[in-house]
């Protein structure tokens, strides 16, 4: 937690009041409700756990913000924003697809939903590499369904903290063994792509603590 908390300070110094405001606040709460029903100790010693508890949820919240506003704008941001899901997935940590002049980059995960590629760079000029993608994926596994999430903050893309937020809110598509089954098949394309030169991909490495609030 200190790590944590040392990290989104840096990025949101007002934090330390926020928190204190808050774990106040909800202590105050509970001592008024403790001296209405004449019982202030007892409400009072509850809500010192609720109060932390608060705290911890405000600063995750905040954490998360700063972690992902410290790999914004990066080359390789969107494939770190997929390095944060949990069980279930399977994500590439290289691009399966790069544009070499440009920089723009397609990530992939596979889950129940089906495959997902995310791109990074402005969302007219991925479609060939969407489009280059879908082939290869049409070709080893057909019927898979096959989403697209641009990110970025433009119109038509999703912001890096939402990404996995959207993924997780497809519908479940493949059971546990198709998943797996298809992963095989993706094998013969999981060779990756070279990141761009003078691109270190762990730079857009986000804290994992931070985005999880652990």
């Amino acid at each position: 937690m200190k790590q944590v908390f040392t990290m989104t300070r840096k990025s949101d110094p007002n934090i330390t009041w926020i928190l204190l405001l808050a774990g106040l606040v909800t202590l105050l709460v509970f001592l008024l409700v403790g001296v209405l029903f004449h019982n202030w100790i007892t409400w009072l010693i509850i809500g010192v756990p609720v109060a932390v508890l608060v705290c911890v949820m405000i600063l995750s919240r905040r954490a998360e913000r700063a972690a992902f506003g410290q790999i914004e704008g990066q080359t390789g941001a969107a494939g770190a924003a997929l390095s944060t899901l949990r069980r279930g997935w399977i994500v590439e940590e290289q691009p399966v697809a790069v544009n070499p002049r440009t920089q723009d980059l397609v990530f992939r995960a596979l889950g129940r939903p089906g495959v997902v590629l995310v791109t990074e760079g402005p969302a007219g000029r991925v479609n060939s590499l969407i489009a280059q993608e879908k082939k290869k994926l049409n070709r080893v596994a057909p019927n898979v369904p096959i989403h697209v999430i641009k990110a970025g903050n433009g119109e038509g893309q999703t912001p890096l903290k939402k990404i996995t937020k959207v993924m997780k809110k497809y519908p479940k598509n493949l059971t546990q063994q198709e998943v797996h089954a298809v992963s095989n098949r993706l094998a013969s394309l999981n060779k990756g792509m070279p990141m761009p030169k003078g691109v270190d991909p762990m730079k857009a490495r986000p804290d994992r603590k931070g985005l999880r609030g652990r």
